[in-house]
């Protein structure tokens, strides 16, 4: 009878471990895309300039991001709807329609700071901008407009895993657990404009608008059911562990040297330059490709969340999975976003 109950137990175990497997995706992708560039840059001039003094904002934070994740994964599920689409109904076009220019506006902005990302980045290895740019425009906009939703979704999985290059960069400078921890429950403020400041571009750039807008959209388009929906929201939640933590590291790594050297830093390759003479060629070298993947990661996904986004607005057919003559406005704004 044991065996009997051992073995219907393990059944049970990789059944639902197949079915979380099917199901994770929206929630780990959205929440680490926001390690984009901007992200980076925010996060390492916060070591740089403060040290571990805004680590403790990240338990707190990340408590409210897997909270508005949820709730919009918790939408899509329900609903089968996006966001944008939902507004529209509950709130009319002319309100819909401003925000859709606001968020047009962002996420334009936003999508030249990866292309930017991209050039600085593998500038850091050698390669001239002015081919790796455009090569990776080019990389990015084949991929979605040719391969199915479930391969990109593959892909963007698995440059979710290259982000564990900052978490071995943190391993490599020889942080102080128990500082660490420290830093993290104990809430610490110093009375100035630019920790405010720090303190608001963090959380700006951990809570983003658009990554509501796109979990719910891909929610919808992957077709969760709701009979799965645990499994959907331990996704989420996931999504919002992983993101805090690779931010963490990069705090961790920049305040250790950057902070402790006096260095101070407009943007995240400057980080990355100034690693190898305090942490060591290959310190650099990772932290340069963590920049590379989050950058490319992110130039993929913000087009396409603009492009559902707008299609749910305005009542267009969307969606990877549709051809261009099927879906002709989702893939025209696509691609005008991704150039």
């Amino acid at each position: 009878m044991p065996d009997v109950e051992k073995e219907t137990g393990q059944r049970r175990f990789w059944t639902r471990a197949l079915i979380f497997l099917s199901v994770v995706g929206p929630g780990i992708i959205t929440a680490n895309v926001d390690n984009d560039a901007g992200g980076i840059t925010t996060y390492s001039q916060a070591g740089a300039a403060f040290g571990l003094n805004l680590l403790w904002i990240f338990i707190p934070m990340t408590v409210v991001l897997v909270m508005v994740q949820e709730m919009a994964n918790r939408m899509g599920v329900v609903t089968g709807d996006g966001l944008s689409s939902l507004i529209r109904e509950r709130f009319g076009v002319k309100i819909t329609f401003y925000l859709m220019v606001a968020l047009l506006v962002t996420n334009f902005g936003n999508i030249m700071a990866e292309f930017a990302g991209i050039a600085s980045s593998t500038e850091l290895f050698g390669i001239p901008r002015w081919i790796a740019v455009p090569a990776c425009a080019a990389i990015v906009w084949y991929m979605v407009l040719r391969w199915s939703y479930k391969s990109v979704e593959k892909i963007f999985l698995l440059g979710c895993f290259f982000y564990i290059a900052y978490i071995i960069t943190a391993f490599m400078v020889k942080p102080d657990v128990r500082e660490i921890s420290a830093a993290l429950v104990t809430p610490q403020w110093i009375p100035t404009r630019d920790y405010l400041f720090m303190i608001i571009g963090v959380i700006g750039t951990t809570i983003a608008p658009w990554m509501q807008f796109y979990q719910q959209a891909s929610v919808v388009e992957k077709g969760i059911d709701i009979k799965d929906y645990g499994y959907s929201k331990a996704d989420t939640i996931l999504g919002g562990i992983t993101v805090s933590v690779v931010a963490i590291c990069i705090i961790v790594v920049c305040a250790l040297t950057l902070n402790k050297a006096g260095v101070r830093i407009e943007n995240a390759a400057q980080a990355a330059a100034a690693l190898e003479p305090l942490a060591g060629e290959q310190a650099r070298h990772l932290f340069a490709f963590g920049l590379w993947n989050a950058s490319m990661f992110a130039a993929s996904i913000l087009p396409l969340s603009t492009a559902y986004t707008v299609c749910e607005a305005l009542g267009w057919e969307r969606g990877v999975d549709m051809k261009y003559s099927e879906a002709p406005h989702f893939y025209t704004l696509y691609s005008a976003s991704d150039h």
